[in-house]
């Protein structure tokens, strides 16, 4: 796929239509979840269309075909995050929050004796800048079991604060619950640090790439991480299918997340015993379709390359955060630079509540996020209990940036404060 389909719109049928009486459909809200294109929505179709069975549950010729796209589907993934152990270390649930959730849960019922038991005096060490996905399982798993909960302050700029890193992450520190890339801020955060002081203390690094795999290459050797998860929805895929990725030899030390078929070895009426990995997680007739789906948005990114992905973004996200300071009273949340930034910019306007401010974008076209983003920690720590956000992605353009820097001006304007 040629550079030049970065800023077109043609793959995606949703741009063909038209919002707000008329106007073109400017959409800058990449970060709740991305558009799809016809060969994501055709793949999912085909699937329901030719070859609709239950995977792993039947010896017919339908039953066989949907085994194979659905197994396929988790080599691509394992593919596309470089996963060392192939395609028996991804786990597909039905998103991130699941995906972590998953963790979370199973590490609470670790039995005694198990690496990831957690008890009074253990320590879960998570980030103010983490989306409530990354933050609530964790809370509540220090809550069932006596473990602290303890966390990376910020910087002004919206950086984390690695100043007390190793008394944060010391020895009685069993997990480490990082985001790769804010939701709000845009801010990447530097893992070699945080990884390296984990591992040396013993910990496991939990990495929630929901913003980052679908903006850039993902290695998770390279990386040096333990789990990692990301949503489909976000990555031009379906919704109802996510992603948890494992090193091979944690998995099998976790128990088994849900109960029921095929996710099982041996039963009688009294016992059980668990399927090896994958299958131990995946209890019940999976979201087949979906992951069918995911595997092609992840062959169409992996088409235009992600580094191509990035380099776009990256080079979009200086137009925009320079054509943004040009607009007065506009406060950035966050880096006002690319460098360790990704294309979410978070902003306010002095004396416009960002709800009206995304009201009034909307019709003009203009599709935004309002309020705390799912991080409302991070929102109090910023002294922004509410902004607009703007993500960008592959099918935006410096015309989409305008539009949005227009309608800005337009609200200032129709709320009188220009």
């Amino acid at each position: 796929m040629s550079l030049t389909a970065l800023a077109m719109r043609e793959d995606f049928p949703i741009f063909l239509r038209t919002v707000a009486e008329g106007k073109k459909l400017v959409y800058l809200d990449n970060g709740a979840t991305s558009q799809k294109p016809l060969c994501v929505i055709e793949s999912e179709s085909n699937f329901y269309k030719l070859h609709n069975a239950a995977v792993h549950r039947g010896a017919h010729q339908l039953a066989q075909e949907a085994t194979e796209a659905y197994e396929s589907a988790r080599a691509i993934v394992a593919d596309f995050l470089t996963a060392p152990g192939g395609a028996d270390e991804i786990i597909f649930t039905k998103s991130a929050t699941e995906s972590l959730n998953l963790l979370a849960y199973t590490m609470g019922n670790a039995p005694s004796g198990n690496r990831f038991a957690l008890s009074v005096g253990d320590r879960i060490v998570v980030s103010e800048m983490e989306h409530h996905a990354n933050l609530i399982p964790w809370q509540q798993l220090c809550a069932r079991t006596g473990a602290e909960l303890v966390w990376f302050g910020l910087t002004p700029e919206g950086r984390l604060d690695l100043s007390s890193i190793d008394d944060l992450i010391s020895t009685r520190t069993k997990i480490v619950a990082i985001t790769h890339q804010s939701n709000v801020l845009g801010t990447i955060n530097p893992l070699d640090a945080i990884v390296d002081r984990a591992h040396k203390v013993g910990a496991v690094v939990v990495l929630d790439a929901c913003q980052s795999v679908p903006h850039m290459a993902i290695d998770v050797t390279a990386l040096d991480v333990d789990f990692l998860v990301f949503s489909g929805h976000k990555a031009l895929g379906p919704t109802g299918i996510g992603i948890l990725w494992g090193r091979m030899h944690l998995l099998d030390e976790l128990p088994p997340f849900l109960f029921g078929g095929s996710m099982i070895e041996n039963v009688t009426m009294t016992s059980a015993t668990w399927a090896a990995v994958p299958a131990k997680f995946e209890a019940g007739v999976p979201n087949m379709a979906q992951a069918v789906g995911l595997g092609t948005a992840l062959q169409y990114l992996s088409g235009i390359g992600m580094d191509n992905v990035h380099h776009h973004e990256i080079a979009l996200t200086s137009y925009l955060l320079n054509e943004l300071s040009r607009v007065p009273d506009i406060r950035i949340v966050g880096p006002t630079n690319t460098q360790s930034r990704g294309g979410t910019i978070s902003f306010t306007i002095k004396d416009i509540h960002p709800h009206d401010v995304g009201q009034y974008l909307d019709s003009q076209g203009v599709v935004v996020r309002t309020g705390h983003h799912c991080a409302w920690p991070l929102a109090r720590s910023l002294k922004a209990p509410a902004s607009t956000r703007a993500s960008l992605y592959i099918y935006n353009d410096e015309k989409d940036c305008d539009a949005l820097v227009d309608a800005i001006l337009g609200a200032q304007k129709y709320f009188g404060r220009l």
